[in-house]
């Protein structure tokens, strides 16, 4: 009986400490996006990610870390890679048979079978994804929100912007989960 208690007060806990995080969201006016690691186009996905929140509407995003009331963090990543695949089957089966003799009667028998199917495939496509993992970190260095999310590309707009999208749209989820807090 007593684990159960523990668990469920685990629990609780953790609950209440989600829902401590998601009511701070509710205080934050100014948010900085700060520089992301990674590779060679994490500063390109800073600026996506900087559009897409200002277009959001949710926080004034500022450039002077100081006026912040909250600091975006994280790492980003966008690679353009070329997917290469091959495969290849194939069946084959042979048999012979003889037979002979030379010496005063001729006499001879020949057979033979063959069969053969042969399939190669190679093929070579070009693909984009992005991955980005960032924290929203309030001013005494707590971390009140996080998310990490992922793309292949979206039908109008690449994966950069895609990934910048969905962290957005997530954000813009969570702040709503706030306000129902309240």
């Amino acid at each position: 009986m007593i684990p159960l208690l523990l668990l469920f007060l685990a629990a609780q806990s953790g609950g209440d400490i989600e829902d401590a995080n998601l009511k701070q969201l509710l205080t934050v006016r100014r948010v900085f996006v700060d520089r992301m690691t990674g590779g060679e186009t994490a500063a390109q996905m800073r600026d996506i990610l900087i559009s897409a929140l200002n277009g959001s509407k949710l926080f004034i995003v500022t450039e002077k870390e100081e006026r912040a009331d909250a600091i975006l963090r994280g790492a980003a990543e966008d690679l353009v890679f070329t997917d290469t695949h091959s495969s290849s089957d194939g069946v084959n089966m042979h048999a012979n048979a003889g037979s002979g003799r030379t010496s005063g009667t001729s006499r001879g028998a020949y057979g033979g079978v063959g069969a053969g199917e042969n399939d190669s495939e190679h093929s070579t496509e070009r693909r984009h994804e992005a991955l980005a993992t960032v924290r929203l970190v309030n001013k005494d260095g707590d971390v009140i929100w996080s998310t990490t999310q992922e793309s292949l590309g979206a039908k109008f707009r690449g994966a950069s912007a895609d990934v910048a999208e969905k962290i957005t749209a997530r954000l813009k989820e969570d702040f709503d989960r706030a306000k129902k807090l309240k």
